[in-house]
């Protein structure tokens, strides 16, 4: 089992920046590959950026240059951030962390991120 806990989402102004992370605990011996994924109402979930453990960053050509994904270990849990800077409104969305291991792919809870005009 692993353990996914999402923070930071929240109201923005367009223009604006918020940073949003995610802790990943619990059996993450064979984790490969952890990413954010979004989900904006009435539309399917999409990748937002997705990282390799072992090396590599992939982006939706939508939030390139804008979004800026890491990665950080502390004893035995991996964060996962993502620095989100000239946000749009149509970044509005729940935004999804996801792990990648031997078994399977397991997803946090989801944090609304909300972009005003």
């Amino acid at each position: 089992q692993v353990q996914l806990v999402e923070s930071g989402g929240g109201l923005v102004q367009a223009g604006g920046s918020l940073r949003l992370s995610c802790a990943a605990s619990g059996n993450i011996v064979t984790l490969s590959a952890m990413g954010w994924y979004r989900q904006a109402q009435g539309k399917e979930r999409e990748l937002v950026a997705f990282i390799r453990i072992g090396g590599g960053t992939i982006y939706a050509d939508s939030v390139k240059g804008r979004f800026t994904a890491s990665r950080d270990t502390a004893k035995s849990t991996m964060y996962l951030q993502m620095q989100m800077n000239s946000l749009k409104p149509e970044d509005t969305a729940v935004y999804y962390c996801s792990a990648d291991v031997n078994t399977g792919r397991y997803w946090g809870q989801g944090t609304q991120v909300t972009v005003s005009s």
